[in-house]
């Protein structure tokens, strides 16, 4: 498993979101200036956010992004899923990929299971929040 700059990026940005919670909206150039990322791809990454759930745009001049939900109620997992085309294991009977061809006799099978397991606990017990 390895979290692309999508998953990353997408999580400083969200960092950014949560910053401001309560505030009122951010704008996405705020952000890339703050987190010194290009507007184009935060763009990219707040239409797969917003179509998530996880954020919601305001228009105007004053306009930007705001959570959806309470910083508490948004788990890490949720921002990387919303984010990452894949974030199981490779080989790990979980994920599903084409390479994973001889699951009943993988000799890692058993350890990525128990491992991804883990990975999605960790993953779905922090919240935006407890970043």
């Amino acid at each position: 498993m390895k979290i692309s700059t999508r998953g990353r990026y997408g999580l400083m940005a969200m960092y950014s979101v949560f910053q401001n919670y309560g505030k009122g909206p951010i704008s996405i150039n705020e952000i890339a200036e703050k987190e010194h990322l290009s507007v184009a791809y935060l763009e990219q990454l707040f239409a797969l956010l917003k179509k998530a759930g996880l954020v919601k745009s305001i228009r105007g001049a004053f306009g930007g992004y705001e959570l959806t939900r309470d910083p508490s109620n948004i788990k890490i997992k949720e921002i990387l899923n919303a984010l990452e085309d894949d974030i199981a294991l490779s080989c790990s009977v979980m994920s599903n990929k084409p390479e994973c061809r001889n699951l009943e006799e993988c000799a890692t099978k058993d350890i990525l299971d128990k491992l991804q397991i883990k990975i999605d606990a960790v993953l779905d017990s922090l919240t935006l929040a407890d970043m």
